[in-house]
């Protein structure tokens, strides 16, 4: 009787050892990373525009064509404010009857024409009511808030008073937009 309990007893071991949950398996961990890359904070404007012609004593205006920011650097507090200015408008040698200066350009940008991203976008000069002189540099347009990737584009309007002084040429100037 002896003989039956010790197999019977080592079966029901052998049971319980295959039962059993086996060990605890080795684990291992692997650290993944990756950078988002950060681009750049650019402007971007028309090469150039003509008004057309006027008189002396009188103003002309136009838009200057769409002006837009891509701010491509994926910055957790991505705002920016982005600036113009103009040099003088001089035609032929520029003696002074052949200069307009910046304080006779008014410029207003305007609403925005077209926005990507988030936070809030502000027109530095949303109506033609709003126009500043260029007499020093001005805000154009400015982001206040949020992340990541955005864009901007706003189509301003340029007003030159021409002065009773002025003679006749064609005048130019330069028109820059700069953005920080």
């Amino acid at each position: 009787m002896r003989k039956p309990l010790l197999v019977l007893t080592a079966a029901a071991a052998a049971v319980v050892a295959l039962a059993s949950p086996a060990g605890a398996s080795p684990t291992d961990d692997t650290i993944v990373t990756f950078t988002v890359g950060a681009a750049n904070l650019d402007v971007f404007a028309p090469p150039g525009v003509n008004l057309g012609s006027t008189f002396a004593d009188t103003t002309i205006q136009g838009q200057i064509g769409p002006v837009q920011v891509v701010d491509q650097r994926a910055a957790l507090n991505a705002t920016w404010v982005a600036t113009v200015s103009v040099t003088e408008f001089v035609s032929g040698a520029g003696s002074p009857e052949e200069t307009i200066t910046p304080n006779l350009v008014e410029y207003w940008s305007g609403p925005a024409t077209a926005t990507t991203g988030t936070g809030v976008f502000v027109p530095g000069q949303p109506t033609e009511a709003d126009a500043v002189t260029l007499s020093s540099p001005r805000v154009a347009f400015s982001k206040s808030s949020g992340s990541g990737n955005n864009s901007a584009t706003w189509n301003p309007t340029i007003r030159i008073n021409v002065p009773a002084t002025a003679v006749s040429g064609t005048y130019s100037a330069t028109v820059t937009h700069s953005v920080a």
